[in-house]
């Protein structure tokens, strides 16, 4: 971790538990080294640092080009470890940055619905987690929060300070045969390896 990255992550940290109650739940399967997709739904603006702080080590986030035009915090965006994208996603020098972080063995943050949800239920899956999954063959770790919907939903500029807590599931890890498409049908097992992870996604519930 850079010096501004572990800076911005403890104070995450401390934030997160003192406002927010935060907690993770099952944190010992989170894997702390080698390539890993951490696939998260999403609720919040709160969501990437949230993601972030489950794991001990410095992963990688996703963000809109336009933010690195701000005057001061653009600047400090390679010290987040933030890959700046189109908000279009035809973006293929981003695609080939994330491809190569994680083929060098990092985690990357990534929401396989694409947007915050407007009413915190799950979205559909959009194909792009599933195209990186088939080019990389990272394995991918599902992880649902919930609370941070409420605690800061799509469109209000309000906080309510409720828990936040974030359900780690078991790692998925992908054949050969599942990564390989037929010809002409690569569209359909991206969007089907996409599907798989929003499934798992979707399977995790806070423990009784």
């Amino acid at each position: 971790m850079t010096f501004i990255y572990y800076f911005f992550y403890t104070l995450s940290k401390i934030i997160a538990r003192t406002f927010f109650h935060f907690r993770v739940v099952h944190p010992e399967r989170m894997i702390e080294s080698g390539p890993l997709i951490l696939a998260m739904n999403h609720q919040s603006y709160f969501d990437p640092p949230l993601a972030g702080i489950c794991s001990k080590r410095a992963v990688y986030y996703l963000a809109r080009k336009t933010l690195s035009s701000l005057p001061f915090f653009g600047r400090l965006l390679p010290d987040f470890n933030v890959i700046p994208i189109d908000r279009d996603g035809n973006d293929p020098s981003s695609l080939k940055n994330i491809i190569r972080l994680l083929r060098a063995g990092n985690g990357i943050v990534l929401f396989p619905e694409g947007t915050r949800s407007p009413d915190g239920n799950l979205q559909k899956a959009r194909s792009g987690i599933g195209l990186i999954i088939a080019k990389t063959k990272s394995p991918v770790l599902p992880m649902r929060v919930f609370g941070a919907h409420e605690a800061f939903p799509k469109n209000s500029k309000k906080i309510h300070f409720n828990q936040i807590t974030v359900v780690l599931g078991h790692p998925i890890y992908f054949s050969e045969k599942e990564l390989t498409p037929t010809r002409g049908h690569e569209r359909e097992l991206y969007q089907n390896l996409s599907n798989r992870v929003m499934n798992a996604i979707a399977e995790l519930q806070l423990p009784h």
